[in-house]
């Protein structure tokens, strides 16, 4: 029979390999697991030292044991470079009106219930009727000169060095991504990024005919360095696509020497870097990678999407040394912008409530976060077939979180039965070209909320959740 200790060794490293636990997680203290299982709190400590041996697992001073970084997959189970087919899937569901939702928590929206972002409107209000008295005319390439001068002083903030001269204006951070692509591949060209991925980011490499190599990335730790490595030297890489901070879908944030190590590893390749979560950490955040850029070769690309309103499709582009063919494309996909909308918000930016709001926002959503995690694993956690079976992301900022189930869960079917109960969440073949994280689910918290809604809407969804997992 079995040793006490080797059971629980089984049982973690079972956990691990299901990704109930997660690399980076942390595991349950040792009196923690010592009650659950009703053993002696040596037995876990012989349990955990033994694991920690095989470097499964990994002890942290002053914060326990976490799940270490396992090894990395060969490069066989890399797919090949392939053309993307989402559209229509995408299509399909983002054409949903959210208002009849009970529960709409498929969305990237940000929460806009706050003062500032009433102030906010108030001032486009303003700039409309001033406008009504003066001559139409376009805003030009790059921009408002108050809306650039005001986002040079913020991505300051964030430890980049930069000048008006360098940032344009576009229509959202979709658009500085897509110029971005346009103006650095051609048709045809490889082009990696990390899966899973954000669909907007997917769906723009489909419409430019580019093929996507898709590199594992972890739910807490980020984009596999090994796996991207192997690629690197395998394929001819034209670009690469990343989302280090606050992840969408999954949450996860780059360390920062990850990101040294990522920047040193691909050497002379342009990067595109997302960074519409970064400021909305609840803690401390690492550099931008354009931070920490020497070769001038990172895109920055940002917007107020995230931390103001989606509607204000209001985005900008650090291109580097990529800021010409960027610039010219700009200003012919976009010679007339929406002066209305950088005027007002450049005016806002001034104000300095932007800053206060930014320091709100991260206080709710973090404390969004711990009790919509508290309540969403609660119910979860009702069913036996559940319990133990799945992993739900801990962000350390932003507004989504990644559900991942066992491997023999549908999404699809579970959004579309979800839906039927008008909850909305999004299924996780959405972000990938190979439906390799079909098991998997995205969830918005932005609007969480401790009331009747939200707790039968989570009671609803983890019992639809349970139901495709029956096996009686």
């Amino acid at each position: 029979m079995s040793k006490k200790y080797q059971l629980v060794v089984k049982l973690i490293n079972e956990r691990i390999d299901r990704q109930s636990y997660q690399p980076g997680d942390k595991l349950p203290s040792i009196r923690e697991l010592s009650t659950q299982l009703a053993i002696s709190k040596n037995t876990v400590i012989r349990a955990y030292q033994q694991l920690e041996a095989s470097q499964l697992i990994e002890a942290h001073p002053r914060s326990g044991y976490v799940v270490a970084r396992r090894a990395s997959p060969s490069i066989a189970t890399i797919s090949e470079p392939g053309y993307v087919d989402l559209m229509s899937l995408s299509k399909e569901i983002m054409s949903l009106p959210l208002s009849r939702h009970v529960l709409a928590a498929g969305s990237a929206h940000p929460d806009t219930d706050f003062p500032a972002i009433r102030s906010l409107y108030a001032e486009i209000g303003r700039h409309s009727r001033y406008q009504t008295n003066i001559p139409s005319h376009y805003q030009l390439p790059p921009g408002n000169e108050e809306l650039i001068r005001q986002i040079v002083f913020l991505t300051q903030d964030l430890g980049i060095t930069t000048s008006a001269k360098e940032i344009l204006i576009t229509h959202g951070a979709q658009q500085a991504i897509s110029l971005s692509l346009q103006a650095i591949t051609q048709p045809g060209d490889i082009v990696l990024v990390e899966s899973p991925s954000y669909f907007g980011n997917l769906l723009l490499l489909e419409s430019l005919g580019l093929k996507v190599v898709e590199i594992p990335a972890s739910v807490t730790t980020g984009i596999d360095l090994k796996a991207l490595e192997q690629a690197l030297e395998r394929w001819d890489v034209a670009a690469i696509i990343i989302n280090p901070s606050f992840n969408n879908p999954t949450g996860y944030l780059m360390s920062q020497p990850d990101r040294l190590h990522f920047l040193d590893i691909t050497h002379g390749i342009p990067i595109i870097e997302d960074d519409v979560f970064g400021r909305l950490a609840y803690g401390h955040r690492p550099s931008p990678l354009k931070a920490l850029d020497s070769e001038n070769r990172v895109i920055y690309c940002n917007s107020l999407s995230k931390t103001l309103d989606s509607r204000l499709r209001i985005g900008w582009v650090i291109a580097g040394q990529y800021q010409h063919q960027i610039e010219k494309r700009l200003m012919t996909d976009n010679m007339g912008s929406l002066n209305l909308m950088q005027s007002a918000v450049g005016q806002f930016l001034t104000t300095g409530k932007y800053r206060q709001h930014l320091s709100k926002i991260r206080k709710s959503y973090s404390k969004k976060h711990r009790l919509f995690y508290q309540t969403f694993t609660m119910e979860l956690d009702h069913y036996p077939q559940l319990k133990n079976q799945y992993h739900l992301s801990q962000p350390e900022g932003g507004f989504l979180c990644w559900l991942t189930l066992p491997e023999t869960a549908d999404s699809n079917a579970i959004y579309r039965d979800a839906l039927q109960h008008d909850i909305t969440i999004l299924p996780g073949n959405m972000f990938s070209t190979q439906s390799q994280h079909n098991h998997c689910i995205r969830i918005s918290f932005a609007t969480f909320e401790i009331n009747d809604s939200w707790t039968k809407g989570l009671k609803t969804l983890a019992r639809i959740i349970a139901s495709h997992l029956d096996t009686r």
